[in-house]
């Protein structure tokens, strides 16, 4: 295994790293906590990474003193926990005088690895090096990192690019912009359209809608292979399938379990509650689903009221929904969501004691900055507009909020108490945590 280690840092050191797409989060770095990447398949955390050592080496650091090692790699198929001192042995053999100084380590996939965590925790303990950790989410969840290395983690969830690095990867914009000329604003209508086609995975930028398609619901396949039947040892895999297919087709509805159990006793399919609250527990910790509680002080309202559930990507949506069945009001909802989300904002859903509804209240979790935000197609459908703006004035006035936003495709106008309508395309990039 020691020469397997050898020539996996000799290739890092002399392979060219590829130039990513600069992500708009940041490592924080802090001496004696472990940096943790975690996310849904394919969101781009190895390339995070990526990110990250071309930065050091900007700074100065030297190549070899950062090591990066993929445990999915082929050649570490037989690695153990007992091999895990061979990297220290190998590493600080080739480079002794780096021991006296900081060294920065990846570990890619590290989860695959039986007690992996003991190891972090030793190095953490005993060698001067920064330790930055990505994984699939169905073994590196934040929950499950807490309890491994006892409050020795910092968690970075990273996403499917954000409409700002949309823009950047396909060279639209150096930057967000900062002016909304004519010419500015064809360009932003345009591929804002194509962002909520085709959603932000990395991958599949640049491919063909067929393609792009297929490999999308590859995605979804290896989410419920790997992080879930594999992981959870799931038979019932029939119920799953049906379970996500039911929740994208109602992407930004209410999920009810007691319903969807009586719909596929109905079908004749066996299934048990506990079963399907287990699976759609699996499908939201392999961060492909996200659940909206309602907004309530009472913790038995909250069980009560079925939560929300949205989808991780629009492409991804648009993927696994049939194309005549396309709703175009959901998935600008699913966009408003996972911004606010990717923006690090905790979200409810609002009902308010008149019955009317307000799609998010978002707080953020660090600047305890509060939004009240509805989402709406457009404003000359006039008979949803009005119902989403009867339902905005209500949630203000009951919870003593004095401004309000109506995400809308492509209006704009100011309201009189606080409102303001704007387009998508606006708010993805003026709308920030």
């Amino acid at each position: 295994m020691k020469n397997v280690i050898s020539q996996l840092i000799d290739d890092f050191h002399e392979r060219v790293l590829p130039e990513p797409t600069p992500r708009n989060k940041k490592f924080p770095e802090v001496t004696g906590k472990a940096d943790v990447v975690i996310g849904m398949r394919r969101a781009g955390k190895t390339w995070f990474c990526y990110q990250k050592i071309r930065e050091l080496i900007a700074s100065g650091i030297k190549k070899e003193e950062i090591l990066y090692l993929n445990f999915e790699d082929e050649r570490l198929l037989e690695f153990t926990v007992d091999h895990f001192q061979a990297i220290l042995d190998v590493y600080f053999g080739k480079y002794p005088e780096h021991r006296k100084g900081r060294c920065y380590f990846f570990f890619d996939e590290i989860q695959r690895i039986a007690q992996w965590e003991m190891f972090i925790r030793r190095l953490l303990d005993t060698e001067n090096i920064q330790i930055f950790i990505t994984g699939s989410s169905s073994k590196l969840l934040s929950s499950e990192m807490a309890t491994c290395l006892r409050g020795r983690s910092l968690p970075i969830e990273i996403f499917p690019f954000s409409f700002e690095e949309f823009l950047k990867f396909h060279g639209l914009f150096p930057g967000s912009p900062r002016t909304f000329g004519a010419n500015t604003v064809s360009i932003l209508r345009k591929a804002v359209k194509d962002y909520l086609e085709g959603g932000g995975f990395p991958e599949v930028q640049r491919l063909e809608r067929n393609l792009r398609i297929e490999v999308l619901q590859g995605y979804i396949d290896s989410v419920l292979l790997k992080d879930i039947v594999e992981r959870h040892k799931i038979s019932n895999i029939l119920v799953l399938k049906h379970l996500v297919r039911h929740i994208a087709n109602s992407a930004g509805g209410q999920f009810s379990v007691n319903k969807f159990f009586h719909t596929m006793q109905s079908m004749a399919i066996k299934c048990t509650k506990n079963s399907l609250y287990e699976y759609l527990d699996h499908l939201t910790d392999a961060f492909l689903f996200y659940k909206v509680p309602i907004h309530s002080r009472s913790e038995k309202s909250r069980l009560i009221n079925p939560a929300k559930i949205y989808t991780i990507d629009t492409g991804l949506l648009n993927a696994i929904t049939p194309r005549n069945a396309y709703n175009y009001g959901n998935l600008l909802e699913t966009m408003v969501f996972m911004h606010l989300r990717r923006g690090g904002y905790d979200v409810e859903y609002v009902v308010t004691k008149d019955g009317y509804e307000a799609d998010f209240m978002a707080r953020h979790r660090i600047s305890g900055d509060t939004r009240l935000i509805q989402a709406c197609w457009e404003m000359a459908d006039k008979k949803t507009f009005e119902r989403e703006l009867r339902g905005m004035k209500s949630a203000m006035k009951e919870l003593s909020l004095s401004a309000g936003t109506i995400v809308t495709w492509d209006d704009e106008t100011a309201i009189d108490d606080g409102i303001e309508v704007i387009p998508l395309w606006k708010w993805l990039l003026e709308s920030r945590g």
